[in-house]
């Protein structure tokens, strides 16, 4: 049942195919540490590694993005990670790179009993993707909130980003996203985004997301979702299918409970 569900999605993903601003992907967290653009406080253990690959299909803007991403744990509490995205049919007819996203994240405050964990996120783009699509680089930081209450997950992002073309505006992005353990091995994803882009200073768009996430081996993670824009639909749906392998074991908590009998 599982496997005729992802591949209906695919289908969907592959068959849906006006004039819009691009919609920089930039960098972005792998599965299972954040839910879709929005970063959780987690990070990879120390010398571990994770990389990933995102299928996405928007309409209006029209275009389909892949982005190879890959992570490594520098320490238990600081992570390195790059992000590669390539566009096809941008508006049915460009096609190209944008620019390389890298960046680190570091954990600086862990989660307690009653107050959250803390990051932050130090990001830059190389100037090397075509015209349409790159910002001649870009550099920003960011601040991630998260916290855990039993099966629930919420985290919220700050991001600040300023471009290396003159002519753009400073970007400005707002996200929270919740994660829901619905069993030991897959979770539901729900994301809000608020982005103020590069091409205007108003918030242009507004955009939520759902998913399912699910691990199917104990080193790879599938994750389907869609989105929709609530301003302007630009874009008027989003599609995404992503890919996770990773060699960083998960953290397990595991209980048990012996009953004695009178």
């Amino acid at each position: 049942m599982k496997r005729k569900c992802f591949f209906s999605f695919f289908l969907a993903f592959l068959l849906f195919g006006s004039s819009h601003a691009f919609d920089i992907a930039g960098l972005q967290p792998l599965a299972p540490d954040g839910v879709f653009s929005t970063f959780s406080t987690e990070s990879l253990p120390k010398n571990k590694l994770s990389a990933e690959i995102t299928l996405e299909r928007s309409r209006e803007a029209d275009f389909y993005r892949s982005t190879v991403k890959g992570a490594y744990g520098i320490s238990d509490n600081l992570e390195f990670m790059i992000a590669v995205p390539y566009v096809l049919q941008f508006e049915n007819s460009v096609d190209g790179f944008e620019d390389i996203a890298i960046g680190f994240k570091h954990r600086f405050y862990d989660e307690g009993k009653y107050g959250p964990s803390l990051a932050y996120v130090v990001t830059a783009s190389i100037p090397v993707g075509r015209d349409e699509f790159s910002t001649d680089g870009r550099a920003g930081i960011g601040l991630i909130l998260s916290k855990r209450l039993g099966p629930f997950q919420g985290s919220f992002n700050l991001f600040y980003m300023k471009p290396g073309k003159g002519e753009l505006q400073d970007e400005v992005s707002f996200s929270s996203g919740i994660e829901f353990s619905a069993t030991h091995n897959s979770v539901i994803l729900a994301e809000f985004l608020a982005k103020k882009s590069h091409f205007t200073s108003e918030y242009d768009q507004l955009e939520t997301r759902l998913g399912y996430r699910l691990r199917t081996t104990d080193s790879l993670f599938t994750t389907i979702g869609a989105g929709v824009d609530l301003k302007n639909r630009n874009p008027e749906y989003r599609l995404l299918l992503t890919i996770t392998f990773t060699n960083a074991k998960q953290k397990k908590k595991i209980k048990k409970i012996f009953e004695e009998e009178e």
